[in-house]
């Protein structure tokens, strides 16, 4: 009986359920993944994140060769395709049973439904794992076992859990077979055009190594500088999370054993403190499916009056507003595929704050720019920043790009490499090149006034309230 792997937003051989599953199995496994661009462009898979899931993609079909295991891609236009065409797939190689890592947005969990039960009629044995989360989905509730929808209580539960399980990441397996020649995917794929030059380098031993390097280097100045987006601050492990390159209980197990061995304390535990929100908005696409059906958290923002996107939006996702944190933020995302975590709530509280554009519309630029862009993790900072979602921002707490720019890049190192045009100004009026005189180099004026939009965007959601 043969096993076969479904790889899908799990691009690893260590600390893989659903491949361990199946090595133990004693029985011949073979492995796929399903190429579906018009799927990806539905779901606003950006130029970048294409083109690292297929890299990635292809580096694991090397490493599943090392282990006897060969790769097979399977080419579908969309979910609805991949239904028969996996059943198809199945029965040419004799596959008996399936193993596959869960995923959680409501057209997968829909997908993963009407293929096990196409499946089942073919008797095909369908099982599913946990993978994305740390604590598995169901298992952090209130006393009254109900989901959390505020991240304070959530996390200390999740932090207790954690404690108190210390579960273990899958090894890699022993090879199941004589190593085979590496299966590659060469093809030409709808929407990878244009993507930009890669952010992190590919595979999973580059995964661990900046894992790694974080752990052994950054992380003692992480809690003080993960907020400067000109420091390398961060960890730059978003893209391999969001695409299954590493797991996050790899992420929090090596964060604890750094702990354990008298790592800098504060570091780590405010970094396990973001694994923990990650595993809070996946939860939450779990119990509230409607958050992936373009829906807000909180139904009665729904009847927020938002302004039409036009203009507006456009100078938003050109870096052309006229306020500068908020303009190099955005270019680079468009430069980079990627965008500093701090910037991500400034330019998402400008958009839906002070031009009062609808989360919805920010929400879908991000995914279709971002190398990372993980639904969950999306959908959660959007919402905060919106005042829709979970634990959100309270209304009237508008963050002021302007300040934000002066407090986290306060000599401006970061606007002068996105913003050129602007080298010459001071430290000061760089944050706010319209005082004194029009802003040089064609450099716009600003497009809203952010005092008077402000108070504009809490009238409304008073108004609301009310």
């Amino acid at each position: 009986m043969t096993q076969l792997v479904w790889f899908r937003n799990d691009l690893r051989v260590a600390d893989n359920a659903a491949l361990t599953a199946a090595c133990k199995s004693g029985d011949p496994v073979t492995a796929c993944f399903v190429v579906t661009p018009g799927q990806w462009q539905n779901h606003d898979w950006s130029p970048a994140r294409i083109g690292f899931v297929l890299d990635h993609v292809n580096a694991l079909a090397a490493e599943l060769a090392r282990l006897g295991i060969p790769m097979h891609f399977l080419d579908c236009e969309d979910f609805q395709d991949t239904v028969t065409r996996l059943l198809d797939h199945c029965r040419e190689h004799k596959v008996r049973h399936v193993h596959i890592n869960e995923e959680y947005g409501v057209n997968e969990r829909r997908r993963d439904k009407a293929i096990a039960n196409k499946l089942a009629e073919a008797d095909i044995r369908f099982q599913k794992y946990r993978d994305q989360t740390i604590a598995p989905v169901g298992s952090i509730l209130t006393g009254q076992q109900k989901p959390f929808s505020v991240f304070t209580p959530f996390s200390r539960r999740w932090r207790n859990w954690v404690d108190e399980t210390r579960p273990t990441p899958w090894p890699v397996p022993s090879p199941v077979a004589a190593p085979v020649k590496p299966a590659q995917y060469h093809s030409s794929v709808a929407g990878s055009e244009g993507a930009p030059p890669p952010l992190v380098a590919t595979g999973e031993d580059a995964a661990h190594q900046q894992l790694e390097r974080f752990l052994d280097e950054q992380v003692g100045g992480y809690k003080a500088q993960r907020d400067f987006p000109a420091c390398a601050g961060t960890s730059l492990l978003s893209p391999y999370l969001a695409n299954g390159v590493l797991s996050g209980q790899q992420c929090v197990t090596a964060a604890q054993q750094a702990q354990g061995a008298g790592g800098e304390q504060e570091g780590l535990a405010t970094w396990i403190n973001e694994l923990a929100w990650r595993d809070f908005y996946i939860h939450i696409l779990y119990h509230f499916p409607r958050v992936s059906m373009n829906r807000a958290f909180k139904p009665e923002t729904e009847a927020l009056q938002w302004n039409p996107p036009g203009e507006a939006f456009e100078a938003w996702k050109a870096g052309e507003t006229g306020i500068p944190m908020v303009d190099a933020a955005m270019r680079q995302l468009n430069q980079t595929g990627w965008m500093h975590n701090r910037l991500r709530m400034v330019t998402a509280q400008f958009l839906t704050k002070n031009l009062f554009i609808n989360w919805q519309v920010g929400e879908r630029y991000f995914s279709s720019r971002l190398v990372d862009g993980f639904l969950a993790s999306n959908n959660g900072g959007w919402q905060w920043s919106a005042s829709t979602g979970t634990d959100a921002a309270p209304y009237f707490r508008v963050f002021n790009p302007v300040t934000q720019g002066e407090r986290f890049d306060p000599k401006g190192v970061f606007i002068r490499q996105y913003l050129p045009e602007l080298t010459d100004l001071d430290n000061k009026r760089i944050h706010q090149p319209w005082v004194g005189g029009t802003p040089p180099n064609g450099y716009p004026s600003p497009i809203v006034d952010l005092k008077e939009s402000r108070k504009e965007a809490i009238a409304r959601f008073q108004a609301l309230k009310d």
